[in-house]
């Protein structure tokens, strides 16, 4: 949520920000400052009639000990207590409409974010490794899955409809191989705190981090309780400090976790519906940061390289791309995307998405921090896969298949496969 300071103090630069993002929202700020001057002269009304009516109130006390008859005075304070009722009855009108208002406008870019209109526009910062070279032409995910026996996607179909992955034998060994990798080497090396979240989350906490009211036809609801799927970790563990105040010296504070994704991907039928490259459901183990506004963009390259880590160490080609202003999140004020190779694919998918939303997430969470001078200030929220493991999945496979149709998996992984390293046709 952006602070109606800024939008008051500072109108047009705010516009121009958000022009950047091809947003067309002059209407709507427009309302917000209709609204907020309405707010600040109810304020001022209502400070005058409660002076008015303290003022009175202590000539009433005066008067009646005097025996002075104030049924007149009191009379008129009664009039006037109705008029600073509904005064208040407006200003929560007032209030909440902003409040709706505010929801609904995206983060501002930061000064850094390069002007765009889409994906097309998104600069590459770097990359990592070679694409790896075959003698025969490399098979897709879903080939090399169903021939190894590790994915059966028609049973899964007929178990959920499309979307749906269903891991077998070793597929599901080697998915639940990675969760563990993953945590591991967060925890271990990078100083993240393991958190295992509920994965139901109510309304509040999704309004927290912005996927409500924007993106609610993209998630799954419960029928009978407002619950939702988390659609990541990012969700429920960015809301543990929601409406709560931090200890400076507490900053940062650095949690990962996993958590199955649920999202109804609304609109996308048709795009990328062979195997598993967009889905319903899939895993990932999420990092999220809590910082120090002065610190969060070296936390923010910090969170970056800890993603990195993982793709280098499966030994995985990718390259790093820095979204511009029209194809960032909601919620985000920078994000670099971790585009993973995928051979069978003959293309980049996005693996990982490290974001910075500064003070966007913490205003709608009310989640604050107590500087050394004693100020309450909002913390700066970070949030990236570490990573989603659908794509890292598909990359494994097209990247390490053998012309004879088995998988070599990366040494690393064997500690969590039981010292397997090869997967062979049955």
């Amino acid at each position: 949520m952006l602070d109606i300071k800024l939008i008051r103090d500072n109108p047009d630069a705010v516009r121009k920000r958000l022009a950047d993002r091809g947003r067309g929202d002059e209407a709507v700020l427009n309302e917000i400052t209709v609204r907020d001057q309405e707010r600040r002269a109810l304020i001022v009304e209502a400070d005058k009639l409660k002076a008015r009516r303290n003022a009175v109130s202590k000539e009433i006390g005066a008067l009646k000990a005097k025996g002075v008859d104030v049924s007149e005075r009191m009379a008129e304070m009664k009039e006037v207590g109705n008029v600073i009722a509904a005064g208040d009855q407006r200003m929560a009108h007032v209030d909440e409409r902003l409040r709706v208002i505010l929801l609904t406008i995206p983060n501002l870019p930061h000064p850094s974010v390069p002007t765009g209109k889409d994906a097309a526009d998104n600069p590459e910062i770097r990359r990592w490794g070679q694409k790896p070279e075959f003698a025969f032409k490399p098979k897709p995910h879903w080939e090399i899955g169903e021939a190894l026996d590790i994915l059966d996607f028609p049973r899964a179909t007929k178990i959920s409809g499309s979307g749906f992955i269903l891991y077998k034998g070793a597929g599901a060994r080697l998915e639940r191989g990675l969760i563990n990798f993953l945590l591991d080497l967060h925890t271990r090396e990078h100083g993240y705190t393991e958190i295992f979240p509920p994965f139901l989350i109510n309304r509040a906490s999704m309004i927290g981090t912005g996927q409500l009211p924007k993106f609610e036809e993209d998630m799954y609801r419960l029928r009978d309780d407002e619950l939702y799927l988390a659609p990541t970790a990012e969700v429920p563990v960015s809301n543990i400090h929601r409406d709560e105040i931090l200890r400076h010296d507490q900053l940062p504070i650095y949690y990962c976790a996993y958590t199955p994704c649920f999202r109804r991907e609304a609109g996308a039928a048709g795009k990328e519906t062979r195997g598993m490259i967009r889905v319903h459901q899939f895993d990932k183990v999420e990092m999220v940061k809590f910082s120090h506004p002065d610190s969060s963009y070296d936390e923010l390259e910090k969170m970056l390289a800890n993603a990195e880590k993982v793709l280098q160490l499966l030994g995985l080609h990718y390259r790093v791309i820095l979204l511009c202003t029209g194809d960032m999140g909601f919620a985000s004020a920078k994000t670099y995307d971790i585009e993973v190779w995928a051979p069978g694919q003959n293309a980049y998918l996005e693996v990982s998405s490290c974001s910075n939303c500064e003070d966007f997430q913490s205003r709608r969470a009310n989640i604050r921090f107590k500087d050394k001078d004693g100020k309450n200030r909002f913390v700066h929220l970070l949030n990236g896969s570490g990573t989603a493991l659908a794509r890292l999945f598909v990359a494994l496979l097209e990247t390490y298949q053998q012309p004879d149709g088995s998988l070599l998996l990366p040494e690393i992984l064997a500690p969590y496969l039981s010292g397997v390293r090869a997967i062979h046709r049955k």
